[in-house]
């Protein structure tokens, strides 16, 4: 399984969790992703990636808020505003994990799976993020 494939479950994940307040639960994911056969290392990440966006959400929304200027936070798409979290996420709390293939992953599924102007729209937000810098200063910086 690539992590694309994570990925791609983690959107759907935050999305269902969004709506319903559920988060899916090890059985849900692998049922969901039993033709992508995940190892355990893809198992961790997907959890890692839904536990720590959902646990940091307030503060992911704070920041994306801040850097969306112009855009009432609501307002944006539900698929563009979860794909923003995790890929905030990536930034902000996964120094494993190259800014520029955390953005490049969500602007690829942004073209998957939005509409054909959301993959530049969140370019452009993960990027001021990324060259922000230090995440303990974006996080402590009010708006």
């Amino acid at each position: 399984m690539t992590r694309r494939h994570a990925r791609e479950f983690i959107l759907q994940a935050l999305f269902q969790y969004e709506f319903t307040g559920h988060r899916p639960s090890r059985a849900e994911a692998l049922e969901a992703l039993a033709e992508k056969d995940p190892d355990e290392d893809a198992l961790e990440f997907i959890d890692d990636m839904i536990d720590g966006t959902i646990r940091n959400m307030p503060a992911i929304d704070e920041t994306i808020g801040r850097v969306a200027k112009n855009w009432d936070f609501s307002r944006i798409a539900p698929v563009d505003r979860n794909i923003l979290r995790f890929s905030v996420y990536e930034l902000l709390f996964r120094p494993d994990i190259p800014a520029a293939v955390a953005i490049n992953e969500a602007v690829d599924i942004a073209k998957k799976y939005s509409t054909s102007d959301s993959y530049s729209f969140i370019n452009g937000i993960l990027d001021k993020i990324a060259r922000t810098g230090n995440r303990v200063e974006i996080l402590k910086a009010k708006p």
